[in-house]
């Protein structure tokens, strides 16, 4: 790919670091609530056939915490300007976890920028009855040890996270993400009702051995959104992307040729 390229983009004065590289159709891609970080060993493969542009959403990282900053749904409208302002068209849209609420509450919207969509893992809804691991309930080992089918995967992710440079940041994402989703917890109400609007192909990737979103939510995700595909990749916990990136690289990429084949 060719060097991506690390810029601070303002949209309606807000100002967002983001990452761009490679050639394509454009691939945007929104991370969960540890960050963008988890997204960049990947920029590589994806962008030989991709624009893969993968911004930190406000209140994370390197991007501002705008005071207008209050709900899921703020972060959607903001990432339906931004597409405005990028003027970007035929956009596969992937969401991870928080990243994939996001993802839906905007297609749930407006889709007319966008070819296809993608959740991985994603927050958004809740399905009674089905336990989940609660990370706010958690240790920092504890929960990054919940992320993973491996442990041998989380031992890595937890030496990568305790270098002190990334203290601030963490802590940052940690208040931003708690300011989010504490109340309900890790869901909103009112999307499952407003899915069935979502009209463009989408995909649903999920961890066989995902504890904080099991696969019955992928199920509920699968009944909600018409002609959705499901995907479930095994041994795998609630990072796909990083724990079988292989798989999920080739699920995904499966998807977006099938979907251009038959158009």
């Amino acid at each position: 790919m060719a060097e991506h390229t690390n810029t601070k983009l303002a949209v309606h004065g807000c100002n967002i670091a983001m990452r761009r590289g490679g050639a394509g159709r454009p691939l945007l891609l929104l991370h969960g609530a540890g960050g963008a970080g988890s997204w960049l060993p990947y920029m590589a493969d994806l962008a030989a056939r991709h624009d893969v542009i993968v911004p930190e959403h406000p209140g994370f990282g390197a991007s501002d915490t705008p005071d207008w900053l209050d709900t899921i749904p703020d972060l959607a409208n903001f990432y339906l300007d931004l597409l405005d302002q990028l003027d970007l068209k035929n956009v596969d849209l992937v969401g991870h976890s928080l990243g994939g609420w996001i993802a839906a509450e905007l297609a749930a919207r407006n889709t007319s920028r966008l070819a296809s969509l993608t959740l991985v893992a994603a927050a958004g809804i809740h399905v009674k009855g089905v336990a989940q691991v609660d990370s706010f309930l958690r240790n920092d080992e504890q929960r990054v040890r919940d992320f993973f089918h491996d442990p041998r995967r989380a031992d890595e992710m937890l030496k990568h996270l305790s270098r002190p440079e990334l203290e601030d940041v963490n802590l940052k994402n940690r208040t931003t993400t708690a300011k989010l989703i504490w109340q309900p917890r890790g869901y909103d109400p009112h999307l499952a009702k407003w899915l069935h609007r979502i009209d463009v192909p989408a995909l649903l990737v999920w961890g066989a051995n995902d504890r904080l979103y099991p696969q019955d939510y992928a199920l509920a995700w699968k009944k909600l959104i018409p002609a959705a595909e499901l995907v479930v990749i095994p041994e795998c916990g609630h990072l796909p992307h990083v724990e079988q990136p292989q798989a999920f690289v080739a699920m995904l990429e499966n998807f977006l040729a099938g979907m251009r084949a038959a158009a």
